[in-house]
C-alpha cells in the first residue's frame, strides 16, 4: 500500500522550510479537508503564498495539485469504509506459504515504524516519564484494549496513571483533574468515534498535552494533538487491525521503563513484596 499524504509529511517535514512546514501543519490540523480546497483557499488558511503550497505538494512527490487532491480524495473515501464494504473472499495459504493476514500484519508494523521518527518517539517517552504529571489513557470501541494494556504497564513503572472507562459523562468528570502538565493518550481509528473527538477538544481547551494513536488516514483528533502516531491498520479482512498500535505501545513501555530505570525497579520490587 502506498504511503498516505500524512505519512509523506511525517517523513519530510523536518526538511521543509518554514512556509511549507506551516502548510503541512495546517493540512494535518484539518486533515484531509483543507487539501481538497483550492490552492488559494489552502494558502489563505495556512498564511503562506500559493507558490509555497505548490512547492509543498511537489516536495511530497506529487506532479501537480490535482494529483495531490486525488490522493486525499481516495483517503477520505477509505476513512468512511464500513466492515461490510471491506469484505474480502477468504484466502487460505498454500503449503509452505505464510497467510495473507500474517504478511499484511508484519508489513503494517514495518511501515508504521518506518514513518515514526526516533525524535518523535523520544519526545513522547519524555512526556510520559514525568511522574509528577498525570497520564490518562482512553480508546474507542475497538482500540480501548490497547489503552488498557498500556495503562496496566505504566501503572507498574510510574504513579499517576489513569485509564478512563465507562460512559462519556464519566470521562468528562475527569477533566476537572486535568491540567497543562498532564498527558492524554487517545487511541482512535476509522470510523472515528465522535465522543472521543468531543472529549479531546475539551481536554485541549484545558491545555492537556494529547498524544494520538490513529491510522494512516488520521482521526480528526489530530488537530488537537501535540504528537500523532499514525499506525497502519488495513489487512485482508473486513476489520482493521490494531497490531501495529500494540507494538508501538510496547516499544514506548520499554523505553519509558528504561528512562525511569531506578524508580521503576523500586516500584516493581515493592509491588512484588506487597503481593
Amino acid at each position: 500500500m502506498a504511503s498516505s499524504v500524512a505519512e509523506l509529511i511525517a517523513d519530510r517535514i523536518d526538511a521543509m522550510p518554514a512556509g511549507e512546514r506551516r502548510a503541512a501543519q495546517t493540512l494535518i490540523a484539518s486533515y484531509p479537508l483543507i487539501g481538497l480546497k483550492t490552492v488559494a483557499d489552502f494558502s489563505l488558511q495556512a498564511g503562506v503564498s500559493s507558490p509555497t503550497i505548490l512547492r509543498f505538494v511537489a516536495r511530497l512527490g506529487f506532479q501537480n495539485y490535482p494529483e495531490f487532491q486525488s490522493a486525499l480524495q481516495d483517503e477520505l473515501a477509505a476513512q468512511f469504509q464500513s466492515p461490510l464494504s471491506r469484505a474480502v473472499s477468504p484466502s487460505l495459504p498454500g503449503r509452505g506459504e505464510a497467510s495473507p493476514m500474517l504478511e499484511a500484519t508484519l508489513e503494517n508494523i514495518r511501515e508504521t515504524f518506518r514513518h515514526v521518527s526516533e525524535k518523535q518517539m523520544r519526545e513522547i517517552v519524555m512526556l510520559l516519564s514525568n511522574p509528577r504529571a498525570k497520564t490518562f489513557l482512553i480508546g474507542g470501541r475497538f482500540t480501548d484494549p490497547v489503552a488498557s494494556y498500556m495503562a496496566a504497564h505504566l501503572t507498574i513503572i510510574r504513579p499517576n496513571v489513569f485509564h478512563l472507562t465507562g460512559q462519556e459523562s464519566n470521562w468528562r468528570d475527569q477533566l476537572i483533574d486535568m491540567g497543562k502538565r498532564d498527558v492524554l493518550l487517545i487511541f482512535d481509528i476509522r470510523r472515528y468515534q465522535d465522543s472521543l473527538i468531543r472529549f479531546a477538544e475539551k481536554a485541549h481547551q484545558r491545555g492537556v498535552q494529547i498524544v494520538l494513536f490513529t491510522d494512516q488516514w488520521l482521526s480528526p483528533i489530530a488537530r488537537f494533538a501535540r504528537h500523532v502516531i499514525a499506525g497502519r491498520t488495513a489487512v485482508p479482512s473486513p476489520w482493521d487491525s490494531s497490531s501495529a498500535l500494540f507494538v508501538v505501545a510496547e516499544a514506548l513501555i520499554g523505553e519509558i521503563t528504561r528512562e525511569l530505570e531506578a524508580d521503576s525497579a523500586r516500584r516493581i520490587r515493592e509491588m512484588e513484596n506487597l503481593r
